[in-house]
């Protein structure tokens, strides 16, 4: 591995096989898939109902160079989650890469005020979702290394109110991210967390209907650089993170708020 990190000098590079990325039909997701697949690897994807998303985003990566793959997956259902890895395994070859790329469409309220069969559902879909993703795909990715990708939130180093819906699910995921990195490592296998501050697509453009155009300039104007991310920044740290340039990064929660935190 080392050997192969010296030749590809700062240029990222994969191995053979594939990356997937869980929840590649959203906005942020699609921005992975673009990245990952303009650095030269195929992508497969997951999406929950929209396949015409979907179908966008495997264009996206075959337009690139690259060979794209969609399927439909629940995370919940943890059998499907295996048959699907399964099946991306036995299409490409081997899988290298998993991203992480979920965010539950979750209602802003104080923690006091939360419903708890949403707190059920979105536990559900997302920290065990990730655990059933982890549980299918450590196998291949044990065949010859790769790394685990999860984005998180910045909210988890300094809690935003109303946001403990996307908090407290990820904070799990990033102790299983930690988990993975101590335990796995041996297997050369590597695992980060993206901390995501505001980010201009996806999950935020249905969460900006909830708010006021004061709020959200007040949310950027609390951040050093007065603005938002795009899809297509988070990807880039995504390929930083899972090729070869970040080869001795693990374990690690990348801060990714525009300098919210500061």
């Amino acid at each position: 591995m080392a050997e192969e990190v010296i030749k590809a000098g700062a240029k990222p590079h994969y191995p053979d096989g594939v990356a997937v990325v869980v929840g590649g039909s959203g906005g942020i997701g699609r921005g992975c898939c673009e990245r990952l697949a303009a650095h030269g690897t195929d992508v497969a994807l997951t999406y929950r109902s929209n396949r015409a998303k979907a179908d966008d985003a495997v264009a996206a990566v075959e337009a690139a160079g690259q060979k794209g793959y969609a399927a439909p997956l629940d995370l919940v259902d943890r059998d499907a989650v295996t048959a699907f890895f399964d099946d991306v395994a036995e299409r490409f070859g081997a899988i290298h890469t998993v991203v992480f790329a979920v965010g539950a469409d979750i209602t802003m309220t104080y923690v006091g005020d939360i419903d708890p069969d949403e707190w059920h559902r979105t536990i559900d879909g997302d920290l065990n979702g990730f655990f059933h993703v982890v549980r299918a795909s450590l196998p291949h990715l044990r065949k010859q290394g790769g790394a685990y990708v999860a984005l998180t939130s910045a909210g988890i180093p300094r809690h935003p109110q109303k946001d403990i819906l996307s908090t407290a699910p990820k904070a799990g995921i990033e102790a299983l991210i930690r988990g993975i990195a101590r335990e796995e490592g041996r297997y050369g296998i590597r695992a980060n967390a993206i901390q995501l501050g505001v980010i201009d697509a996806g999950l935020f453009d249905r969460i900006r209907e909830q708010l006021s155009s004061n709020f959200v300039e007040a949310m950027k104007n609390n951040t050093a650089l007065r603005r938002f991310a795009s899809a297509h920044e988070v990807g880039d740290a995504a390929v930083y993170l899972s090729s070869s340039v970040g080869s001795f990064i693990t374990g690690h929660s990348l801060l990714f708020d525009g300098g919210y935190a500061v």
